[in-house]
């Protein structure tokens, strides 16, 4: 009998999975706008802060390598279910459907935006990923609050930075641009905020089942090693 050279943890798996239904809820989400306390915001707010809460547990358990591949295996799944609902978008609808432009509005995503979306997810999620790795080593292990809290700011500052001008540039006027990014920052930092209790309690079960507290000594950070997992 041939016997696995690497076991799969199941829990890294739920999480991957868990992971890549957010980005792709996320996606959907944004289609709406919505009003939170007069502040005008898109319906992914609601849970795409729950993936960087999801590679925070991901880096600090199994480390940078394992976040690495999440976050590419995210973004392949993502830009999976995006393409396949532009496949479908642009084919004809059927003589007697409706719905047309109500599905237009949802899978019919600009290739600009599309564009945007992908390249701030990227970015903004090595990012996060390289500020909790790194935090974790200069305070050895210390301290998991606070690298929780400023790699999201990290990530979440990024990604919007790239997001909001690329996607929204020209049509959001100017000046209301560093108005929509800040808000977008904050309230998604105060969403990883007010979840850290139920996120230290996940990382801290997760240590004890997984046998597993990685520290990132040595390793190649470079985004490109996919499967580099040793």
């Amino acid at each position: 009998m041939i016997k696995s050279k690497q076991q799969v943890s199941v829990l890294f798996m739920l999480f991957s999975i868990l992971f890549c239904v957010c980005l792709i809820a996320a996606n959907t989400l944004e289609t709406k706008q919505i009003s939170v306390l007069g502040i005008s915001l898109t319906g992914g707010l609601i849970v795409f802060p729950i993936s960087y809460i999801i590679n925070d547990c991901v880096c600090e358990v199994w480390g940078f390598q394992k976040a690495r591949l999440l976050i590419w295996t995210g973004f392949a799944m993502n830009f999976f279910f995006v393409s396949m609902g532009a496949l479908c978008d642009w084919i004809p609808g059927a003589p007697y459907w409706t719905n047309e432009a109500g599905f237009h509005a949802i899978f019919g995503l600009a290739p600009r935006v599309a564009a945007a979306s992908f390249i701030a997810f990227i970015v903004g999620s090595f990012a996060n990923a390289y500020v909790m790795s790194k935090m974790k080593l200069r305070d050895g292990g210390r301290h998991f609050s606070w690298r929780a809290i400023l790699s999201t700011i990290a990530g979440e500052s990024l990604d919007s930075l790239i997001f909001f001008p690329l996607a929204l540039g020209g049509v959001v006027p100017t000046p209301e641009l560093p108005k929509l990014m800040l808000w977008q920052v904050v309230l998604k930092t105060l969403y990883e905020v007010i979840a850290l209790p139920i996120t230290i309690r996940v990382v801290k079960k997760l240590k004890q089942h997984e046998g597993e507290d990685v520290y990132d000594n040595g390793v190649n950070y470079s985004i490109w090693k996919i499967f580099s997992l040793q």
